[in-house]
């Protein structure tokens, strides 16, 4: 029997609050800042193994931090075996759950175990699992901006090659939404595939009249238009309307993603690497994606995401966003629209220090 040689010897954990150079807008609300908790794990034979993730508020960064740190005695000498560890911590926590901030420490150690075994074998995560890097096709977000921002921000997505744009809607009316749906197709191109995400802001009646009307506007998808985990409303939605519907960046584990397939709730599903359960859970979603023929996209987490893509059978769309290059060392690299892999060591998740030391809270 062949014994894993790696061990885990330590565990940082760091929080920082990385300014956005431009504010995210959305009907709920105006995202300015980036509140991340950074986790390094360290094996015995120095091997350093990254993972970021995202608390939304500023207010669960430091529980995060703390929840994070407490894991750290539960995997201190084991076996560097992410697969195996994610098991055993989900048993520790089966009584309490492993959704909420739970679920975002569990991810955080997933995706740093992932990042030092692929780390410590000189490869990609890609690589690592059995796959090869390919182009993915990338889309940039506009935010709750308005018509004129709105399409002033395609236009620029456009300009750098990105063949996809999703922007925020949920205005008092469709029509305003129709408008700014417009202007941006009017900026950007007729050959660039527009999607919008309502952020789960209208009752399933209004969405189903809503998407009536947004029917004739040749959306690629219409995302998360009712509550997130309300999957017989989205099925609801999916069965009225002709634009195919998007869902899956507020889905806990792999259990709530097997929910929405069973009721039908969306045509299209995005998982977020963080959310879903870290690399271990992707890799999950992708299998139960391929059984149904379901395409995947993500939510965020683009450099550890176009990998996971890159591995997914029914990959569709890579979200890119840019709020946490400030703190990568090698953000991902996004040439004529599609992922570029090129360089890549592990999960691709490295820490420019300089900054780090900056934004530290």
């Amino acid at each position: 029997m062949h014994e894993l040689k790696s061990k885990i010897r330590a565990v940082q954990v760091r929080s920082v609050r990385v300014p956005m150079a431009h504010p995210h807008q959305t009907a709920g609300g105006t995202v300015s800042e980036s509140p991340l908790v950074l986790t390094d794990i360290t094996t015995d034979d120095g091997v350093v193994g990254h993972s970021v993730v995202f608390t939304y508020t500023p207010a669960a960064l430091k529980p995060t931090a703390e929840l994070i740190r407490n894991l750290e005695p539960l995997i201190l000498g084991e076996p560097l075996a992410p697969a195996e560890l994610e098991q055993r911590l989900a048993r520790r926590f089966r009584l309490l759950g492993t959704q909420g901030l739970v679920g975002i420490a569990l991810s955080a150690i997933d995706m740093a175990l992932w990042d030092a075994l692929a780390r410590s074998h000189g490869v990609p995560l890609v690589n690592l699992l059995g796959g090869v890097a390919k182009p993915i096709p990338a889309y940039g977000a506009v935010g709750y901006d308005g018509v004129k921002g709105s399409a002033e921000v395609a236009q620029q997505w456009a300009k750098q090659g990105f063949t996809g744009i999703k922007a925020k809607i949920g205005y008092a009316t469709v029509e305003e939404d129709v408008a700014v749906i417009r202007a941006m197709r009017k900026a950007a191109g007729d050959s660039v595939a527009i999607m919008v995400d309502y952020n789960q802001c209208l009752s399933p009646v209004e969405a189903v009249q809503r998407l009536r009307v947004l029917d004739d506007e040749g959306l690629t998808w219409v995302e998360e238009p009712t509550l997130a985990h309300d999957y017989a409303g989205h099925a609801r939605v999916a069965r009225e309307a002709a634009t195919p519907i998007q869902c899956g960046e507020n889905w806990w584990g792999t259990l709530d993603m097997q929910h929405a397939i069973d009721a039908e709730a969306c045509d299209y599903m995005m998982p977020d690497v963080m959310k879903i359960g870290g690399v271990t859970g992707w890799l999950r979603a992708a299998a139960l994606a391929q059984t149904k023929g379901i395409r995947l996209s993500n939510h965020l987490w683009p450099e550890i995401s176009a990998q996971l893509l890159c591995l997914t059978p029914t990959a569709h769309w890579l979200e890119y966003a840019d709020w946490w290059n400030p703190i990568m060392n090698e953000p991902l690299e996004i040439r004529k629209g599609l992922t570029n892999l090129e360089g890549a060591t592990g999960t691709g998740v490295a820490w420019n220090e300089s900054a780090v030391e900056r934004f530290l809270t």
